[in-house]
């Protein structure tokens, strides 16, 4: 149905999608390529929420160039939005462009939008065609697909460890296991997400910023802190630099006055303290995370923790994906991964599934999926 020159151009909106990897949440990664006579002339990408969405960048791309869409063919990520959001909808520019064809890779799971944005097009009488590449498109937008389906987001979870499976000496010490190399592409990862979420043992033990540093972004992920009785440390170095992006403390209860009190100490700040309790007396780590996504449009939340905030998301079901980086060494002893359940027998484990597997450096990073 599609040809070689068709997955070429998809490709190259694929490209353009690519480039708001670390620019668009919470709206989805979109490319757009138009492209007539064989050229391209005209391209975009989403940009920072509430600018242009991809569709009607490339049209403005395509009129700077002193170029005229009509009789077009246009490549476009995902289906046009049908609806006034933050911005109005983008199949009314591409119905005004007048394209004869719009090839889109893959239909919007948005209830809001879901296949209304393909109808509108045919209605005006544009050809579409829907499906080029979906599975190179979804794989873009995990979170955002996530988010719109099941009410979640997408929770990735970064562990760096020695090859024995170590996070860090007895004493704690975890700086560092991994190399450089290793070290940016986890900062890769951290400027994707919406929001960093780490426990206060690694905040007591490590004092970490928690911020992009090792690659380029105009935009810094959220901080949130997993502290059941508030006892992260007023000087530490995530509490810093919030005009660069927000930072969230989570408690169990703020319900006794020596809680109030700790919790005004940090809202004077401009922090963010909410309170979540599950029976136990802890932080509902499954509640928190429908939370981030139905009411703050969190997409994907990356997770840098230590042993024991491992162990409950993991025991939870809360991780969707784990990003391990392996160091070339063996530390004996020290602490684990995960506080995880012992397995009583082998037949009771769940597999994950490695879905890539990469060398940066000495380093090696494995990205599996449950």
């Amino acid at each position: 149905m599609y040809s070689a020159v068709d997955h070429q151009f998809m490709s190259e909106a694929l490209a353009e999608a690519q480039k708001a990897l670390y620019l668009s949440n919470p709206n989805p990664r979109v490319g757009c390529i138009i492209v007539k006579d064989s050229q391209v002339i005209g391209r975009g990408f989403t940009q920072k929420v509430g600018s242009a969405h991809a569709e009607v960048q490339a049209l403005a791309n395509t009129k700077s160039l002193g170029n005229d869409p009509t009789g077009s063919t246009i490549y476009v990520t995902l289906e046009p939005c049908n609806h006034t959001g933050r911005t109005p909808p983008c199949v009314d520019a591409l119905i005004a462009a007048k394209p004869a064809t719009v090839f889109v890779a893959m239909s919007d799971p948005n209830p809001l939008v879901a296949g209304k944005g393909l109808e509108r097009l045919k209605a005006a009488g544009i050809k579409v065609h829907c499906g080029l590449m979906e599975s190179e498109a979804r794989a873009l937008n995990p979170g955002f697909i996530s988010r719109m389906t099941r009410g979640l987001p997408w929770v990735r979870m970064k562990i760096a460890a020695s090859l024995d499976g170590k996070t860090a000496l007895p004493n704690g010490r975890s700086q560092w296991i991994t190399g450089p190399l290793a070290r940016a592409d986890g900062h890769h990862w951290r400027a994707q997400a919406c929001a960093i979420v780490t426990g206060v043992g690694t905040v007591k033990e490590d004092d970490p910023t928690l911020n992009v540093r090792d690659v380029q972004t105009e935009r810094q992920p959220w901080r949130i802190i997993v502290d059941s009785k508030l006892e992260t440390p007023p000087t530490a170095k995530v509490l810093n630099n919030i005009d660069q992006s927000g930072v969230i403390i989570v408690c169990a209860s703020l319900n006794d006055p020596e809680m109030q009190q700790k919790a005004q100490a940090f809202t004077g700040r401009g922090i963010e303290v909410i309170a979540m309790a599950n029976p136990s007396g802890k932080v509902d780590l499954p509640k928190l995370f429908s939370y981030l996504a139905k009411e703050r449009e969190m997409n994907e939340i990356h997770i840098e923790s230590g042993f024991k905030l491992n162990g409950s998301l993991l025991r939870e079901d809360c991780v969707d994906e784990l990003l391990l980086y392996y160091a070339p060494f063996l530390m004996g002893d020290g602490i684990g991964m995960a506080n995880v359940s012992p397995l009583i027998s082998l037949t009771d484990k769940k597999e994950w599934k490695v879905t890539d597997h990469s060398l940066f450096g000495p380093d090696l990073r494995l990205r599996l999926i449950k």
